[in-house]
This record gives structure tokens, C-alpha cells and sequence, in this order.
């Protein structure tokens, strides 16, 4: 009997319509466009402007998209899973609802939170579905509403992040095609570089907390920067070294969209040429647990069945990692 594998079969994504460019973020903060690109590569980003929408709206229309492109009957898929830092509420479920109003009503949902890593992590808990033979058919989406929790009047951070979520669903594969490897990681020790400091149990909402701000996102850019090229970059190292792979096997580098320094010492320690990076930074900024999904959707036809894809990501916490993983299809 073939080992089963799990591979994505088919992917999809929303974007926000609204356009916030570093021009019009001239108008809100001390900062200017030369500034924004130069350190982080970012020239605009989505913001959710809808009333009343959260994550779950981001989400539902990424996996929309997802199933008319694939002409999926929701009722097949049996989980799904939303990988999300900015869930629609502290305690119902995200995922649920989203499963709920995508029609998938055969399928158990639930959030997954590892910041920035939330759709890597995703993606080794979701191949394990997989590969247990026990579910054929799974929905993992990647959203973040980030406008949510940050504060424009705070230079550092409201230049970096954006809203966006895309969907992919993977499916058992025999050809040897897929999942290959993962090196996934975390060290607690980073949790004071990147918080919202309020609004959990350690810290409750008050009136002092939400004076104070102490619900929007902290990040003392610096060591998260350094932390991420140096741990980013270890783990797809690591990860090419345990499969054998040169920068020659390596068609595609698939990395987290936060800072376009960190993509670049990445791949250069990879011995990658830029041609095999993708890149959509400059168009969405960070969106968090989107950026994987985002990528893929945005470079889909040009991925090839049988392509070694490396996947990375680094997020809050701190958590990292990278995946190894073969296409399973020509778009």
C-alpha cells in the first residue's frame, strides 16, 4: 500500500478592497514613503473597512473563493481549521462559524494561534489529519483582521501590518507528493518582544488598560529583527540539510511577508536566487497568518506538480519554523 501524504489540492483568498498606501500613511503618522520601503518593503496594504466585520468575514470569503475554483460541495470537507491571531471573539470559535456559514456542516472547526506561524503550525496539524487516514478532506485558512489590534498613532507598527486571509484544503496523495518534513520551534523567552499586553487573564480589560493602549500590539522591532533573520533562516537551513537538498533542488522559497530584510537573509543563506522567492510584501505588508496562503494564491500558475516548495515563518511567542513540501498539481 502507498504512503499516504498530505498535499494541497486547491487554493483561494480575499483581500480587503480599501488601500492603505504609505502616502496616505504620511497623513497619520511621522513617517514618510521612502522610510517604510527602504526598511520594510511595504508600499500599501488592505484594511477590513466593512461595519461590524471581523476575521470570520476575511476567512469565509477566502474559502468561497476556494471552493467555486475547485467546484467543491462544502458538505465533503471534514475540518476546518483558522489559523488566526485576531479571532472574531475571545471564546466562540471562529473556525466554527466560519465552517457554519461556508455551508461545511459535516466538518468540526477550530482556531489555531501561533501569531505570525499560526498557518505553518496549521499546516503540520492538518497533514496529520491527513496522514492518520482518518479525514480526506481539509479546510486550513489563514486570517488576520491585524487593523483590528493596532494603533495608528504608533509609527512602528502601523506601517508594517494589513488585513487579508487565504484558504488551501488538502487532500491524501499517493505519488509520493506533498508533505515532506517539518522543523517547527518556539522559546517563550521572546513573549515580552511581541504582546498585547492586556485583555488576556493575566491583565483583564479596564477602563486603565484601554487608556493605557494596552490593547494594541508591542513590538520592540529591533530583537524581534534580529531574532527572525538569525531563527528564520536556521530552520530552512536545518530543514534542506535533512532532506539533501541543494539551492539547486529548492524551486520555490514560500516565507513569511514581515520585513522584506528578513525574506532576503533568508534566501541568501539558502544560496537562493531571488527568482525562486516569492514576494507580495510590497502589496499587503505583513498580514500575519494570511501571508503563506496569500503567496500561493498570488503565485499559484506558476507552480509547478512536483516543485520542492520551502515554507517559513516567525512569529510572537517566540515561534518558528519551516516545511518542506513537493506540489501536487499544475494550476
Amino acid at each position: 500500500m502507498s504512503k499516504i501524504t498530505a498535499a494541497i489540492t486547491a487554493v483561494g483568498a480575499y483581500v480587503p478592497e480599501f488601500v492603505l498606501s504609505n502616502k496616505v500613511l504620511e497623513t497619520m503618522v511621522d513617517t514618510n514613503d521612502e522610510w517604510i520601503t527602504t526598511r520594510t518593503g511595504i508600499k500599501e496594504r488592505r484594511i477590513l473597512k466593512e461595519e461590524g466585520e471581523g476575521t470570520s468575514y476575511l476567512a469565509i470569503k477566502a474559502a468561497q473563493d476556494l471552493l467555486e475554483k475547485r467546484n467543491l460541495d462544502p458538505k465533503e470537507i471534514d475540518l476546518v481549521i483558522v489559523a488566526t491571531a485576531t479571532p472574531d471573539m475571545p471564546v466562540a470559535s471562529t473556525a466554527v462559524y466560519t465552517a457554519t456559514k461556508i455551508g461545511a456542516t459535516n466538518a468540526f472547526a477550530y482556531d489555531l494561534q501561533a501569531a505570525c506561524s499560526s498557518f505553518l503550525y496549521g499546516l503540520s496539524t492538518a497533514t496529520s489529519y491527513i496522514e492518520s487516514g482518518r479525514y480526506k478532506k481539509v479546510l486550513l485558512i489563514g486570517a488576520d483582521k491585524m487593523s483590528s489590534i493596532i494603533d495608528y498613532t504608533d509609527r512602528a507598527t502601523c506601517i508594517i501590518f494589513g488585513d487579508g486571509a487565504g484558504a488551501v484544503l488538502l487532500e491524501p496523495n499517493t505519488e509520493g507528493l506533498g508533505f515532506q518534513d517539518e522543523y517547527l520551534r518556539s522559546d517563550g523567552s521572546g513573549r515580552e518582544f511581541l504582546k498585547i499586553e492586556a485583555g488576556g487573564s493575566i491583565l483583564p480589560t479596564s477602563q486603565e488598560t484601554i487608556d493605557n493602549k494596552q490593547h494594541f500590539v508591542h513590538q520592540e522591532g529591533r530583537t524581534v529583527f534580529k531574532f527572525a533573520v538569525a531563527n528564520m533562516a536556521d530552520v530552512c537551513e536545518k530543514i534542506m540539510q535533512r532532506n539533501n537538498l541543494s539551492h539547486e533542488d529548492v524551486s520555490w522559497l514560500v516565507p513569511h511577508q514581515a520585513n522584506l530584510r528578513i525574506i532576503d537573509a533568508t534566501a541568501n543563506r539558502m544560496n537562493l536566487e531571488e527568482s525562486k522567492v516569492l514576494k507580495n510584501i510590497y502589496r499587503y505588508g505583513n498580514t500575519t497568518s494570511a501571508t503563506l496562503p496569500l503567496l500561493l494564491y498570488d503565485f499559484e500558475k506558476q507552480l509547478k506538480k512536483g516543485d520542492n516548495l520551502i515554507f517559513a515563518a516567525f512569529g510572537g511567542g517566540f515561534t518558528w519554523g519551516s516545511i518542506y513540501l513537493k506540489w501536487a498539481y499544475n494550476s
